[in-house]
């Protein structure tokens, strides 16, 4: 039971450290979301990429630690949580100590990157309403004018003064 516990901890920890580099590669992305430096935004998803598959693997490592633990405790694995875990090391207050600070600390991190990831979610969204916005400006200020001709039902006809869109004069 000891050695899974200090193999729980320590995948925990380095789980802990790869949250700390993803906590840090979301708030390098901020100021650059802001600056629109597209090249840069990609290097630095690239490199989130390799840390959220690093934290996919400690995660299945966890996972499988709390499953042996579960089985050795004769507890069910989908109801056994990390506190449920430090409630239990009453008799081992060094582990528990260890194991309560390494699961504050997880949880502490996550909150975080959650936050600075809902930041520039925000940030993403607002720079694509930008070039939306952008967009239709461009494409009303190349529209002409129609006219106001009525119909003999008292519609419009809608024609178009200047040159149709999408044809061009052969004849120069």
């Amino acid at each position: 039971m000891a050695s899974l516990m200090e193999e729980l901890i320590t995948v925990i920890s380095q789980e802990n450290e790869s949250y700390e580099r993803l906590l840090g590669l979301s708030s390098r992305k901020t100021p650059i979301i802001v600056s629109g430096d597209l090249k840069t935004l990609a290097e630095i998803t690239d490199e989130e990429q390799h840390v959220v598959a690093e934290i996919a693997r400690l995660e299945h490592r966890r996972q499988t630690a709390m499953k042996d633990i579960a089985t050795v405790l004769n507890k069910d694995v989908t109801t056994l949580k990390l506190t449920d875990l430090v409630r239990m090391l009453d008799k081992r207050p060094a582990e528990q100590k260890q194991l309560a600070a390494e699961r504050d600390r997880l949880k502490t991190i996550a909150d975080n990157v959650k936050r600075v990831n809902s930041q520039n979610q925000a940030l993403l969204q607002s720079s694509l309403e930008m070039v939306q916005f952008e967009m239709n400006i461009l494409q009303a200020s190349k529209r002409a004018p129609e006219t106001a001709n009525y119909t003999k039902t008292a519609g419009t006809s809608g024609d178009v003064i200047g040159p149709e869109q999408g044809r061009f004069d052969a004849k120069q």
